[in-house]
């Protein structure tokens, strides 16, 4: 399923285009804080399977005013290169391929290597 162009950004990680989209409303277990923040990930042209990151902090509009931090291109960059070296394929179809950011360290170490951000025209 494709990710809704509004409220998306473009994303140029190693020049490959990709569209990611946090959802601006918490889902109930989000606004409550029971379920963490995700946000979805895929080609911005030709999409195939869509990338889902789950991150361990909560939504930025949870109901119970939780501190949590906003999601950085940086962080979405280092994303992309993880899933994608974990068997990620964004051009294949299929099932979403989620990848669970308490898991995995390299995260941590965010590189500002080949991303660049793409201004989205407006039609």
């Amino acid at each position: 399923m494709a990710i809704m162009k509004k409220g998306s950004r473009l994303i140029v990680v190693d020049d490959v285009t990709y569209r990611w989209r946090v959802r601006s409303k918490p889902t109930y277990c989000q606004g409550l804080g029971w379920s963490p923040l995700t946000y979805a990930v895929e080609l911005a042209t030709n999409p195939g399977t869509t990338l889902v990151i789950k991150t361990d902090r909560p939504h930025l509009s949870n109901w119970l005013d939780l501190p949590s931090t906003p999601i950085l291109p940086a962080e979405v960059a280092a994303s992309i290169r993880t899933a994608r070296s974990r068997g990620w394929a964004p051009e294949d179809t299929g099932a979403p391929f989620i990848l669970d950011l308490p898991d995995i360290e390299e995260i941590d170490n965010f590189s500002e290597k080949s991303i660049r951000q793409v201004p989205e025209t407006r039609s």
